[in-house]
């Protein structure tokens, strides 16, 4: 899928989304995943932490899979290297996920085809608190 405007696009999912999963959410505080997650915080949106090492991250409950989640998920944001990516998009297609959002540098369009395929908005190799940023 070829967007002409992709930050219409972005925009959009950006101002209905609610809810939004972060696959591979660091604890520590200096890795970008954790300041993604703080950002997304403060400016409103419920986070899904998913990272099976901790049961905690940022005061949100962490689980251990998104299946685990007990909620709809707007947009499954993930920080997992690309060759990770593929099971994540099949359990994101699964769940009834809304949209997949792979962060700065992670690229699969394997995974970003299966999603298309099933109907979810796909966003790749973009930050989404870069993009909330400067279109808010």
């Amino acid at each position: 899928m070829i967007l002409l405007n992709p930050h219409v696009e972005v925009g959009q999912l950006l101002r209905c989304a609610k809810t939004i999963a972060m696959v591979g959410l660091s604890p520590k505080e200096n890795r970008p995943s954790n300041m993604v997650g703080r950002y997304l915080l403060s400016v409103g949106y419920t986070i899904f932490p998913v990272n099976p090492g901790h049961t905690e991250i940022l005061d949100q409950p962490c689980y251990a899979q998104l299946s685990a989640i007990p909620a709809k998920i707007d947009i499954v944001d993930i920080f997992r290297r690309s060759e990770d990516v593929l099971p994540i998009v099949e359990e994101a297609v699964k769940l009834g996920a809304g949209a997949i959002w792979m962060q700065l540098g992670i690229i699969n369009l394997e995974a970003a085809e299966f999603a298309r395929r099933n109907g979810l908005v796909v966003i790749m190799d973009r930050c989404i608190k870069i993009d909330h940023s400067n279109l808010f």
